[in-house]
């Protein structure tokens, strides 16, 4: 139970706007401070919680008249132990529409695997910030979000650590990772901008890799995570009783890095006082404890991480200017998903790989119809999502091939799209010109993609797809032959 929030203070103000309508979450959990704190926590944006100790409690609440008020469950895992599983397969029995999300300390893909089977609608890894908590209870109670389909998951596969892993050839994604290998070689700080989802942080872990200090010191920090007023101290590191609480000194990030790499993801999220702090020790390379009367000199390289643009923040005054053009000493801008669509096949591709990898789950295609399901979808949750989604479509796939029938929910959110006259959803899903490592793809391969784009474009009339290729449906259907195209998924 340690760790899992440790101070309402990391709410953001904005978590502070109660919501109009008091929605009932019931937390399956032993631990007394801990429900105290997630009650509160949740009650700031608008939702009562019911507490049951055990799991015979929690049954016993879904049939009062409050268990039939419930919009969620929050299951901790420590409660049933190994039975997890079975007890979310048996409140879903009881209560097949109410989502469930569990609250784990173990990272392992196979237990996600597992939970999501019994029933889970989400999986998360302790310690969870509180935004991260409610926002997990907002997509999973949202009804224009589409549950079990596109809900937000939280990482299940280690992230890998270098240029190769960042697939695409878009040529704003390809301008953005020239300037990410280039910066990584020298020691200058570097500033990577764009929505969320869209790989930031797994490009700055590739930049350290990639780095004269990629033996040195690394530090990954999200800033949103942790209580605004935590972070001078994480940051700088304090002297004993330099604040109540305080009882031993504590190292700053930025002194164990000393020689390495600090990554500071939403950087955007710093408070004034700390930012004004942290652009003395960058200018000077001196840093002061919290409470020290003396400094240490440190050789640290910053990358940074925002989902707004700092140059914008500052100009409007809520960011220091100073400390965004230090941190801004090269500026990198990751293009969003909707912009590079012809990457999503290679992805996909990319994605099911991995994700086969991971215990419980075998290696999966994807047909040619889903890729153009996948490819007609703007994506804003950006690659996390996609990666989220292809996730939770194999652990429910019983085959070996992901097919349009593997997304119901997104065909049913474009079929919407389609009938409101919305422009959001493309029509192709783009063809790959080069490999994963920056070579042409043989001829053959490039041609099979451009008939399977046609055949999902023109939605199987044969007829008309060898029309527009300027070639004879004889023609077309030897070249089926040839290549080992299934025009019938």
């Amino acid at each position: 139970m340690a760790g899992y929030i440790s101070e309402l203070d990391a709410l953001p103000d904005s978590a502070c706007d109660a919501q109009t309508e008091t929605r009932v979450v019931m937390l399956i959990d032993d631990e007394p401070a801990q429900s105290r704190l997630i009650t509160a926590i949740a009650a700031r944006e608008g939702w009562r919680t019911v507490v049951a100790g055990d799991a015979e409690t929690a049954i016993a609440v879904l049939g009062t008249r409050e268990g039939m008020q419930l919009s969620a469950i929050l299951l901790d895992q420590w409660v049933p132990g190994d039975d997890a599983c079975s007890l979310i397969a048996e409140l879903k029995e009881r209560r097949p529409a109410l989502p469930i999300l569990m609250l784990t300390t173990s990272a392992s893909p196979l237990l996600a695997v597992e939970a999501m089977r019994a029933g889970a609608s989400d999986y998360l890894v302790k310690p969870v910030s509180p935004d991260r908590l409610m926002e997990a209870l907002r997509t999973v109670t949202t009804r224009e979000t589409p549950r079990d389909e596109l809900a937000p998951l939280t990482e299940k596969m280690s992230a890998t650590l270098d240029f190769d892993a960042m697939i695409g050839t878009a040529p704003t994604f390809r301008t953005a990772l020239a300037q990410a290998a280039k910066a990584a070689r020298g020691h200058a700080n570097s500033l990577i901008e764009g929505e969320n989802g869209t790989g930031k942080e797994m490009l700055m872990r590739a930049m350290h890799a990639a780095s004269p200090r990629s033996k040195d010191p690394l530090r990954i920090i999200n800033v949103a995570s942790i209580p605004p007023n935590s972070i001078e101290s994480v940051l700088f590191g304090h002297e004993p009783n330099a604040f109540p609480g305080a009882f031993d000194r504590q190292i700053g990030a930025l002194q164990h890095c000393d020689g390495g790499t600090l990554v500071l993801d939403e950087v955007d999220r710093l408070n004034v006082a700390v930012q004004q702090r942290l652009f003395e020790a960058i200018n000077t390379g001196i840093v002061r404890p919290v409470g020290a009367s003396h400094g240490f000199r440190v050789d640290v390289r910053l990358l940074s991480a925002s989902n707004i643009s700092l140059a914008q923040l500052a100009s409007g005054g809520l960011f220091d200017k100073t400390l965004a053009d230090k941190l801004g000493a090269t500026k990198i801008m990751l293009p969003p998903l909707r912009d590079r669509n012809g990457d999503i096949p290679a992805l996909t591709r990319h994605f099911l790989g991995r994700i086969g990898e991971q215990p419980g789950l075998t290696h999966l295609t994807a047909s040619d119809s889903a890729l153009t399901l996948l490819g007609a979808y703007d994506w804003p949750g950006n690659v996390r999502q996609l990666q989220s989604v292809l996730f939770r479509s194999a652990v429910y796939c019983e085959g070996d091939t992901l097919t349009a029938e593997s997304f119901p929910q997104l065909s049913e959110m474009l079929g919407e799209m389609e009938a409101n006259g919305s422009t959001a959803a493309h029509d192709g899903v783009g063809i790959m010109l080069y490999t994963e490592d920056g070579n042409l793809r043989p001829l053959e391969e490039i041609e099979a993609d451009v008939i399977r784009l046609a055949i999902g474009h023109y939605r199987g009339r044969m007829t008309e797809v060898a029309r527009r290729l300027g070639i004879g449906r004889s023609t077309l259907y030897r070249k089926l032959s040839d290549l080992g195209i299934d025009n019938a998924a």
